[in-house]
């Protein structure tokens, strides 16, 4: 695995804007970067990270198994009981999920760590999926990388597959949060995947959906929602006045509410303790568990519902700890070993491995000038080239 510094495409922003990709700077400062890309070479690939991948996949089925049977496990996540036969019944009666990403902890040699799970909102999937393939392309086209190169990265392909999969009847509604680009461009990208698999679609907001007499969802048409993709948590679905209804609304929904389990940080001290050792887990433990207090070489605070590195606290021996504000935290923290993203010429770098209905099939990557990866971290193309 290697940096390497690459040309700039001249156009890459006229042609991001043209594709809809409209957030490719944020802040300020470029989101997408192609000064530099990262190669790989295949056995890197498929043996240290689609494989582990698609064994942590499996091991995160264990932990729902266990999980809806466990009253117990159910506290620890802070699901509230209203919602909890509506998370075991999503996942007995098999409803059907779409995509997540593991964010690893890889560096080109040793096995990679699991730092989290991005299991029902992920996001940069569009420039993950569509535009580091267009760059690819050009990229060779145009004598930036050798000729002959590839890139992990069937997603674009998995992801139409999967909805063909769905057994969608009726139409499909996709909705996130108004003044959202970012949630809006990966919603717009995955209903275009959607079209492709030949489903009937239409978007909406979160704040646009209604409820009828009879409980069910509307959209602005007063049609009733029957499947919904949301890029939406399902966290604060259960804690809103609107997701009161959702249990008896009758509506399928993408992300299912099973993993609500596994969106959850407190998945990663659950995966510890049952598969204690497994070389690509890092100890973990609830913060109020007294083993937590144990860890050797440091460790990171992460609330159990946190984005974009909001509320972490990373503890590094001998230097002072870092932290990210945030809102969140209130319904508890987990403690995680501390294990270092790589660092490629001063860039603190972490690769997300995708996951269509559960199958490894790509991944993005992110660096920061902090080892804390947050919304204003970079993303960077990847090949593969042995």
């Amino acid at each position: 695995m290697q940096r390497i510094s690459i040309t700039e495409r001249d156009d890459w922003k006229t042609q991001a804007e043209a594709l809809g990709f409209g957030f490719h700077t944020m802040y300020g400062a470029a989101y997408w970067d192609e000064t530099a890309c990262y190669r790989f070479s295949l056995q890197q690939i498929e043996d240290d990270i689609e494989d582990p991948s698609g064994e942590i996949e499996k091991m995160c089925f264990q932990v729902v198994e266990r999980a809806i049977a466990s009253e117990e496990i159910m506290t620890k996540l802070a699901i509230p009981e209203g919602f909890r036969d509506y998370v075991r019944n999503s996942w007995l009666n098999r409803e059907r999920n779409l995509y997540g990403r593991l964010d690893l902890s890889y560096g080109g040699n040793g096995p990679a760590k699991l730092l989290e799970y991005n299991a029902d909102t992920p996001t940069s999937l569009y420039e993950s999926a569509a535009f580091q393939w267009l760059w690819l392309e050009q990229a060779m086209e145009r004598g930036i990388v050798p000729a002959g190169c590839d890139q992990y990265n069937s997603i674009h392909e998995r992801l139409i597959e999967a909805f063909g999969n769905f057994g969608i009847a009726g139409r499909l509604h996709l909705a996130s949060c108004r003044d959202t680009p970012e949630d809006e461009g990966t919603v717009r990208y995955i209903e275009e995947c959607a079209v492709q698999a030949g489903l009937e679609t239409a978007f909406l907001h979160m704040e646009d959906i209604g409820i009828d007499a009879d409980g069910h969802f509307t959209d602005l048409d007063d049609m009733g929602i029957g499947t919904l993709f949301k890029l939406y948590p399902w966290e604060w679905i259960m804690t809103e006045d609107f997701g009161h209804s959702v249990p008896e609304s009758g509506v399928t929904f993408i992300e299912p509410a099973w993993k609500a389990i596994l969106a959850n940080k407190g998945l990663l001290p659950l995966l510890w303790e049952m598969f204690e050792g497994h070389p690509n887990l890092l100890p973990a433990y609830f913060a109020d568990d007294p083993r937590a207090g144990d860890l050797q070489g440091g460790h990171v605070r992460k609330p159990l519902f946190s984005r974009e590195g909001g509320n972490i606290e990373m503890v590094r021996p001998g230097e002072a700890p870092l932290t990210v504000d945030g809102p969140y935290g209130r319904e508890g923290f987990i403690i995680q070993a501390l294990h270092p993203l790589p660092v490629f010429e001063g860039n603190h770098t972490v690769i997300g491995s995708w996951l269509v209905a559960s199958q490894p099939c790509g991944i993005g990557i992110r660096e920061d000038d902090s080892p804390i990866t947050k919304d204003s971290s970079r993303f960077l193309p990847h090949v593969i080239r042995d």
